[in-house]
């Protein structure tokens, strides 16, 4: 079940950074082109949101499941921390995609609550882009594309 899971999200990891990309890139763009928000801008918004809590949700479950979680008993809190590769799947890794996550619902909700288009795109460009940044900074890339 575990290898299952570990494959669903990083084949998973691709859609999300490849929607969560376009949705910023539309709204950076949109933004300075002084552009209408349309309803393709909400549907692009709104599935990258949930592309992205479906991300979550799996690497919640890939977390739980994991065999690396036994290192919290194993090793304690401080040397989980002394490892560069545990620190990353076990507490930078997680922490960092949660908190990219909340970003994107955040810009989300609040997008939904301005009237004109430049606030729409400006929120959607911001915290959109944030969170891209910040999942794309806690990937695992030597084990993802290795």
């Amino acid at each position: 079940m575990y290898s299952v899971l570990q494959s669903v999200h990083s084949y998973w990891a691709f859609l999300a950074l490849i929607v969560l990309a376009i949705a910023s890139i539309n709204a950076i763009i949109k933004s300075f082109g002084d552009k209408t928000y349309e309803p393709n801008d909400f549907r692009k918004a709104l599935f990258t949101l949930i592309v992205t809590h479906i991300q979550l949700l799996i690497g919640l479950i890939l977390y739980f499941v994991s065999p690396r979680l036994q290192l919290f008993s194993e090793l304690g809190m401080g040397g989980v921390m002394k490892d560069a590769v545990n620190r990353l799947y076990l507490v930078e890794h997680p922490f960092v995609n949660i908190l990219a996550i909340a970003l994107i619902t955040i810009g989300y909700s609040k997008h939904k609550k301005k009237l004109t288009s430049q606030g729409k795109f400006k929120l959607i460009a911001i915290f959109y882009t944030l969170g891209l940044v910040l999942l794309l900074s806690r990937i695992p890339w030597s084990t993802w594309l290795g």
